[in-house]
């Protein structure tokens, strides 16, 4: 099945399947995050990059008011899907998302010195690119915070094979990964079950999402990162925000 077919498959059909242990996993993700919530009251942080598994973790929070802030980071350079998301997520769930972008001087000056496709000429470009549109906004969004939650899973990526449930970054604030060994038919299955909102692109063969120009479409057999600065050979697909130590930029 090449790429244009798989897109024309909805991403629930495609993966949502009931596999064994499944309400097992549930119920550990969300006393997991009931911990983490009565722990850090009032200085947790869910950071979401809005992709599907973002959204299970925001619906577990919101369905079971637990005291924990959404926030995400608009860098700039969304897809209009990704960035349609967040309203709806405000009126499904009655809460507010905050947001954190880059410095809109510093971007233009980037774009103006590199130009808008500055992060396929090079590591270090695209690594610069990241460090303003992420790992700057990043750390305003951590600020104040104790702990925060994000949405990793093992199975995504050989990178991403050894996710523990609990870690610490590298500023030794708490760190927890609710769906760590959920799998893809997991997340799908969730969301049908909970008709839980997404991103548009899923169903257009994204399974992982990031800025516009960094990311496409998969086809059958790659991972789920395949589509994330597919250009680089032999690199991590990763922008810093979740490498240890974690990364401040300047």
């Amino acid at each position: 099945m090449n790429r244009t077919d798989t897109a024309l498959i909805p991403a629930i059909t495609r993966h949502a399947r009931k596999t064994p242990g499944h309400e097992q996993r549930v119920a550990h993700a969300l006393a997991l995050l009931r911990e983490a919530a009565d722990r850090h009251q009032g200085h947790i942080v869910q950071a979401t990059s809005l992709g599907v598994e973002g959204m299970v973790i925001t619906d577990l929070i919101a369905r079971h008011q637990l005291p924990i802030v959404v926030a995400t980071l608009d860098t700039g350079a969304l897809h209009a899907q990704t960035r349609a998301l967040i309203p709806r997520i405000e009126s499904r769930y009655g809460i507010r998302v905050e947001r954190f972008g880059p410095h809109p001087e510093a971007a233009l000056r980037f774009v103006r010195d590199h130009g808008q496709l500055a992060m396929r000429q090079s590591v270090e470009l695209r690594k610069a690119c990241c460090a303003l549109r992420k790992l700057e906004p990043m750390q305003r969004l951590l600020a104040g915070h104790r702990a925060w939650i994000t949405g990793l899973r093992r199975e995504q990526s050989q990178d991403r094979a050894e996710v523990p449930f609990r870690d610490r970054d590298a500023q030794g604030r708490a760190k927890y990964y609710p769906l760590a060994d959920w799998s893809l038919e997991d997340i799908w299955h969730y969301v049908q079950a909970h008709d839980v909102p997404y991103n548009e692109l899923h169903d257009q063969g994204y399974p992982s999402i990031g800025c516009q120009p960094c990311t496409r479409a998969t086809v059958d057999g790659e991972d789920e990162r395949a589509g994330r600065w597919w250009w680089e050979l032999g690199t991590a697909k990763e922008c810093g925000l979740h490498s240890r130590p974690h990364p401040v930029a300047a």
